[in-house]
């Protein structure tokens, strides 16, 4: 029976996932696959964008775990696709690629006064507090006054590891670097702003449920934002079962803050919401930001804002964008710097004049774009899976298909790689690391160490 030979380049969950669903799929061919990751440690954005205290999610880990140590894919880690290997190198040795590389930057937001000094992208405070290794090891965190911009889940999970204390992140993975700059944070509140309303966000209630319940940290609500008569709303939304569950999450922060007002009681950092509220200027002083100049926005009755031409301007020392993710370009591969992603039809790569690229596919948000959660890239890697084998005749036509040609073409360009075997010794590593401390993980941080655990050096 042939032998189909497929590089995947990327070992988040897009890339697993589809090296899984290979496998798994009724097909007339063998499959030999080899996954290609430019970080020592697989996971992707599970290990490297989800906030350590969600457990739960990252327990998306242990289903990724399950294919790599299936024995059915070979993982070839701190290699750099464009660097250590190169399209030609892939198409001497396979029958096919997929990209799936993600999505790690952050998306613009053209306002005056963006680029100043203490206004940060959230792609970049998530590298950070997740312990990549491409970053550095410290973060400004010198603000008493923070502002978030952003209305979706990466939006909450920046404001919760500035807002939190950092003796409860303890228990989680948190690298030691991290802990002791959180612990430093001399932030009193933080101030989180969304275009639309309370019930236009994109949150999902076990976020925002998780926002409240932090230790020492107040909700503050402003009453004005609930007063707005919004017909959309009422009609549509109203019938969301998650909008009406987040709907009753603020009114009980509203009924808790009214009774704390009466008590005269208050924690020691306060964490602000802020609706109908769109940036319009980033307020600077000597190139640094001192505010945030917004203005109130209100329903236009058919899901949208309109203006109103009111503006408040709130005091702050730092500001996050948390506006989404984008792509960034892969050498030799076709890119679309509007849409931040590989153009494709089903996963089949195109050139920008629309013709097919044959034998490169992609997969994941460098495919679609920084939408959808983790489990939404399974039936995205299926489409590209699909457009895979059907295209069976225009493959390309490898002169050195064999499995042990990658390892020799690594060893020869001193290219310190990493496999299975290396990553199950890091990991148990950081698992000891943790155990010593009674947490579940203490995570290596700087690249050439996690190298050299994996390697056994």
């Amino acid at each position: 029976m042939e032998t189909m030979r497929l590089a995947i380049v990327g070992a988040g969950p897009a890339g697993i996932y589809a090296a899984d669903l290979l496998q798994k799929a009724e097909r007339d061919f063998e499959v030999e696959i080899d996954l290609f990751e430019q970080l020592p440690a697989p996971y992707g954005l599970v290990r490297y964008g989800v906030s350590p205290d969600h457990p739960r999610i990252k327990g998306i880990i242990n289903a990724l775990r399950d294919v790599l140590d299936s024995g059915s894919v070979r993982y070839f880690g701190n290699v750099r696709y464009g660097q250590d290997v190169v399209l030609d190198d892939l198409k001497k040795h396979y029958h096919a690629v997929i990209f799936s590389t993600g999505a790690i930057r952050d998306a613009a937001l053209s306002i005056p006064g963006i680029d100043a000094e203490g206004s940060y992208g959230a792609a970049d405070y998530v590298s950070w507090f997740d312990g990549h290794p491409d970053v550095p090891r410290t973060w400004p965190l010198e603000a008493q006054s923070v502002g978030v911009i952003g209305n979706g889940n990466v939006a909450l999970d920046v404001s919760r590891m500035l807002i939190k204390h950092a003796d409860d992140l303890l228990p989680t993975e948190i690298p030691q670097n991290v802990y002791e700059g959180l612990k430093a944070n001399p932030i009193e509140e933080l101030h989180l702003f969304g275009r639309r309303g309370p019930k236009y966000v994109k949150f999902t209630p076990l976020e925002l449920r998780e926002l409240g319940e932090l230790n020492d940290v107040d909700m503050v609500i402003d009453e004005r934002d609930f007063d707005r008569e919004d017909a959309y709303a009422d009609e549509v939304l109203a019938k969301n079962k998650q909008v009406l569950v987040m709907t009753r999450i603020m009114d009980k922060w509203r009924k808790d803050q009214q009774e704390r007002e009466a008590a005269g009681e208050q924690a020691s950092r306060k964490l602000h919401m802020h609706f109908w509220s769109k940036p319009v200027e980033v307020v600077t002083e000597d190139g640094r930001v001192t505010g945030l100049k917004i203005e109130r926005t209100a329903p236009d009755g058919e899901g949208g804002i309109i203006d109103t031409g009111e503006f408040e301007i709130i005091p702050m020392q730092s500001l996050y964008r948390a506006v989404g993710y984008f792509g960034s370009p892969v050498d030799e591969v076709p890119f679309d710097e509007a849409r931040g992603v590989i153009p494709n039809a089903q996963g089949r790569v195109q050139n920008l004049e629309g013709d097919q690229v044959h034998g490169v596919y992609a997969t994941g948000w460098i495919k679609r774009g920084p939408v959808g959660l983790i489990g939404h890239t399974k039936s995205d890697a299926m489409e590209t899976l699909e457009s895979l084998m059907a295209d069976r005749a225009t493959w390309w036509q490898p002169e050195a298909p064999t499995a042990d040609a990658i390892p020799a073409l690594l060893q020869e360009r001193k290219v310190p790689y990493t496999d299975l075997e290396g990553w199950h010794r890091l990991d148990e590593h950081e698992l000891a690391l943790g155990a010593a401390e009674d947490r579940t993980r203490i995570k290596v941080v700087p690249r050439d160490e996690m190298t050299r655990i994996s390697r056994g050096e």
